[in-house]
């Protein structure tokens, strides 16, 4: 029991990062759930083989091998587009509506990216991952890492630009 009390203090303060990139790469509440809980049960099962370091980035490189592994299975290769409330502190509703339609034209961006180019975006952007860390996590190169950053960024900034009528 003692071994699982190490495992939820190391684990557990990383859950939301790690529903959070399930989300991204799912583009679904309900399969998120399934691969975030999936990957924890993995990352429970071979704990015992954790050799040190950063928790998160192993717990996040488990998430994405098991989202590969999911989507491998259920051979799904496009998912329905994200549905999630802008939460706003906004005083008005005209300010409310604008940091809606925003939100929404950015989550609509990065839902039309590449799954490799949404993937490095969430994890640095979003999880405020290092290129090293994203690296190790995708399994690329660091230059890859910055290659697809800087080609993602490129691709939301021109799809937000013309989501605004810029």
């Amino acid at each position: 029991m003692g071994n699982q009390s190490v495992f939820e203090q190391a684990v557990l303060p990383h859950l939301d990062a790690a529903y959070n990139l399930a989300r991204w790469l799912t583009r679904n509440d309900h399969d998120a759930e399934d691969v975030a809980q999936e990957a924890c049960l993995r990352a429970m099962r071979f704990f015992d083989g954790f050799r040190g370091g950063p928790i998160r980035p192993w717990l996040l490189t488990i998430v994405r091998n098991t989202y590969l592994t999911w989507l491998q299975k259920s051979k799904i290769k496009e998912m329905a587009p994200l549905e999630h409330d802008v939460e706003s502190n906004a005083a008005s509703p005209e300010e409310l509506l604008i940091e809606q339609v925003e939100g929404q034209t950015l989550r609509q961006a990065l839902d039309a990216l590449p799954a490799e180019y949404r993937e490095v975006i969430v994890l640095r952007e979003l999880e405020e991952l290092s290129y090293k860390e994203i690296a190790d996590i995708a399994g690329i190169p660091i230059g890859t890492v910055m290659s697809r950053l800087a080609r993602a960024r490129r691709r939301l900034q021109e799809s937000v630009l013309q989501g605004s009528g810029r």
